[in-house]
């Protein structure tokens, strides 16, 4: 049974979301707070979080920051926070989607089955694929989820190293944000295809030299990306 935790102050939301999840066959776990939640994480193997902004003891962000210095669990943010300005930051740290308050439960649900479904599809993929991938520096163990430039590691998202995968084994080839949401997120997800910028951005300042100046992976002005080929 997949375990999902909700991390939400208003109570009333948070008992709604739990018997939705509860009635499709989910093992759900609640807190209130954002020191609550983060030792529901801890204790907790997770596969899965809605995570609240406006919390009290700790931040939302802040705890989706914590979260991802140490677990790949994906996140799922909620808040009636609508401004673009807090979504993208909300990205920036690490969360996987954003559902703006007031919510249908039926986008809710079928956010929620998309991520554990992509969830699964990596985790099987990581297991099948014993390939390697070079470029010039640039190393890719696929077998092993690593990444190294110059011998040395870089330490990537589970999603970070999925777009570069994709778009390396694809070289040459232009793919714009909604493709490539559809084929590195699937086909299911309902997020900002901003989402793509900024991962695209955080990609590029781990691996390239100058991310202002990308050797690898490269922007087709209007179009959208592709690795160097």
């Amino acid at each position: 049974m997949q375990r999902i935790g909700i991390i939400e102050d208003e109570k009333a939301i948070s008992d709604i979301i739990k018997y939705n999840l509860e009635k499709d066959g989910y093992e759900v776990y609640t807190a209130y707070d954002g020191e609550e939640g983060l030792d529901l994480i801890k204790t907790k193997d997770l596969d899965l979080v809605l995570l609240d902004i406006m919390l009290p003891k700790k931040d939302g962000l802040e705890i989706c920051k914590e979260i991802r210095q140490t677990k790949e669990v994906p996140i799922i943010i909620i808040s009636a926070k609508a401004d673009e300005i807090d979504k993208v930051l909300a990205l920036e740290l690490g969360a996987d989607d954003y559902v703006t308050k007031p919510f249908g439960m039926r986008e809710v649900m079928a956010r929620v089955k998309a991520r554990l479904r992509r969830k699964m599809t990596e985790g099987n993929k990581a297991e099948a694929n014993e390939d390697n991938l070079v470029e010039d520096n640039l190393c890719m163990d696929l077998k092993k989820y690593e990444v190294s430039k110059n011998n040395e590691a870089i330490d990537l998202t589970l999603r970070e190293f999925e777009l570069l995968k994709f778009l390396w084994q694809a070289k040459g080839q232009v793919f714009s944000r909604e493709e490539l949401l559809e084929k590195v997120w699937g086909y299911e997800y309902y997020g900002d295809v901003r989402t793509v910028d900024v991962t695209i951005r955080r990609l590029r300042e781990k691996i390239e030299d100058d991310a202002s100046k990308a050797a690898y992976v490269l922007t087709k002005r209007g179009v959208g990306y592709y690795f160097r080929g």
